[in-house]
Order: C-alpha cells, then structure tokens, then sequence
C-alpha cells in the first residue's frame, strides 16, 4: 500500500498544532523539564501508562497535575501509603436502606487520567486491583466488572532513594508502564527562573487547549503515521538484541543482561515513535525517533545481573551500547 508522505505531513502539521499551546500553557506553571513533558504528552496521544522516577522536589506531581487543566478530562490523584487497600482504589459495594440492596460505589479509578502519587508505597493486593486497570481497562467490584471511560491512563511517580516503609513494583506491573521517565534536577538557569517566580503576585491560569473529542481524533492520526519496512526491522533489532546480544556482537552484554525485553516492548517503541514524530510535525517515524524513545521505553524491561549490579553498570549504559552497535537504516 503506498502512502502519501506529503499529504501525510500537511494534516499531521495540522493537527498536532495543539501541542504548542499546549506547551506554552504548562510553561506558565513548570520550569524545564522537556523530556517529561514530552514523555507524558506521548502517553496521551498513544494510550499509554507512564511511570516518573525522581526526587521529591522536582515538580513530578505538579507537572501532570497542570498538563491534565489543559485537557478536557476527568483528573483524580490518588497517594499511595502503606495502609492503602484495593476498595480506596476501585471501590467497594455498599448497602442501600432504600432499596435492601448492595449496589457499587465507584471508586477513584473511574477517570480518564489517574496520578498514582509514589506508587510504591502500596502493598501487592492494591497494585493487583490497579494492574487489572491498567491491563484490563476494567475494575471489576464484587461480582460486576465495569469498563473503563477511554481515554484511560495511569501517571505514576516514585522516589528511587527512599526505599523503607515502600514494595518494589511486581515486573508484570512495569512492564505495562511503556515508559519509564527519569526526572532529573533543573539547569542553574532554569532553577534561577524557579526562584524569580516566586515574586509573581499572582498564579497563572492555565487554559484548555484541547478537548476530550479532539485528543481522541488526535490518537486516530498518530496510528496514521507511516513506519517504513527498514524501521520496523531496526526496533526488533534493538528489541532482540537484548534477549541475545551475541548473535550482534555483543557478547560481553550477555553476562549483564539476565531478562530481556518482551514483546510488549517492540510495540510501545513504535507506538512511542509515532507520537514522538507527530510532536515534530512529521508523518512518518525516522530512526531518530525511535532513538530518542528508546530509553524510556527499554530501561525497565531490562533485568540486569548481579554481575552488572556489582560493575555499577545501569541500564541506561546497555542500551547506549546497543543503540551504537546495532546499525541504523539509511
């Protein structure tokens, strides 16, 4: 089937004119912080759920709070603590004097985008009730399961330092967050802007830049982009070379690296890619996008080594190499 790469162009130019404003409107209220910004406005256009790694501090839960104000969505922000249970999540079935019978009350999972504030804080029985969510798209409350509004997504943060009183998330859990974003400290110069700020009288409003109609057309023409042959042989390449990196030269790879990524992997990286280049303005995926998605995408699904973990080698540094050793289409 051919495509027409300039038609293509001119209506993704078109239509992904929103992500302008949409940045200059969270401009107002965050300072920096591209890459996640741009992490989670490709979890918007694609679906997918997204798990933010940093510090406290850093405007993590601020961020997603302030992106959701320009979206035409239902919010809900849920903290996770140690004493949190399944029905906080999902909800619980009540009993109705009225009619002497138990009916469903909803929980605060029944939204569009769910914040999971420090979801590692959470025991396995409430993050079992979230996986069904996040898999499922349904919750499932006595004996009824109910559908999930779409668009539906979770954003969850975590602090990668403090690790007493918190559960580390089960691998079927992270594998189902396609990216996993590192938040790193702001420039000297953004942190200056920080500080200036703060003599601002007043808090900017942030404005809606987009509709709930419109992010779904949105989602529509990001599936629309074209990915070429020599692209899709280039993300299983990347994609595979983690399960056996011998069979790409890699074989020093192959003591440091004990799980490789799945095929839930392969599939996030060009979803990823498409949204990456539909932020750009371009209708087709070159390779890189799939670069510049690449770590977000793998640093979670890779299961280092005690070997790795003894040589300080992260998984940030596995696929750099990989990245450099596994040729890129021309």
């Amino acid at each position: 089937m051919q495509v027409d790469i300039l038609a293509l162009n001119a209506q993704i130019k078109k239509d992904s004119e929103f992500v302008g404003r949409m940045m200059a409107e969270v401009g107002k209220v965050v300072v920096g912080q591209q890459e996640m910004l741009e992490g989670i406005l490709i979890g918007l256009l694609t679906g997918g759920h997204i798990l933010l790694e940093g510090v406290p501090g850093l405007a993590k839960t601020l961020t997603i709070a302030t992106i959701t104000k320009t979206i035409d969505l239902q919010f809900q922000r849920i903290q996770f603590t140690p004493d949190l249970l399944p029905s906080d999540l999902i909800g619980t079935m009540i009993y109705n004097q009225a009619s002497g019978s138990f009916v469903a009350k909803k929980g605060p999972i029944f939204s569009n985008i769910v914040l999971a504030d420090e979801i590692n804080r959470s025991p396995a029985k409430v993050q079992s009730a979230l996986l069904e969510a996040m898999a499922e798209k349904q919750v499932t409350i006595g004996d009824t399961t109910y559908k999930l509004d779409m668009p539906f997504l979770v954003m969850a943060t975590q602090n990668p330092l403090e690790q007493e009183g918190t559960y580390a998330l089960p691998e079927a859990q992270m594998d189902r967050f396609m990216f996993k974003i590192i938040v790193n400290y702001p420039s000297r110069s953004e942190e200056m802007e920080i500080l200036n700020r703060l003599h601002e009288d007043a808090q900017h409003a942030v404005q809606k830049v987009i509709s709930r109609e419109d992010l779904i057309k949105a989602k529509q023409v990001v599936n629309m982009i074209y990915v070429d042959d020599k692209i899709k042989n280039y993300i299983v390449d990347l994609v595979v070379s983690t399960r056996d990196p011998k069979d790409f030269g890699m074989n020093h790879l192959s003591d440091l690296i004990e799980v490789g990524c799945s095929p839930r992997a392969t599939i996030s990286l060009v979803r990823a890619a498409k949204a990456h280049a539909f932020l750009r303005g371009r209708g087709y995926v070159g390779a890189e996008d799939v670069k510049a998605v690449a770590y977000p995408v793998l640093r979670h699904r890779i299961g280092l080594s005690y070997e790795a973990e003894a040589e300080e080698t992260t998984a940030d540094s596995v696929i750099s190499e990989i990245l450099n050793t596994i040729e890129v289409p021309v």
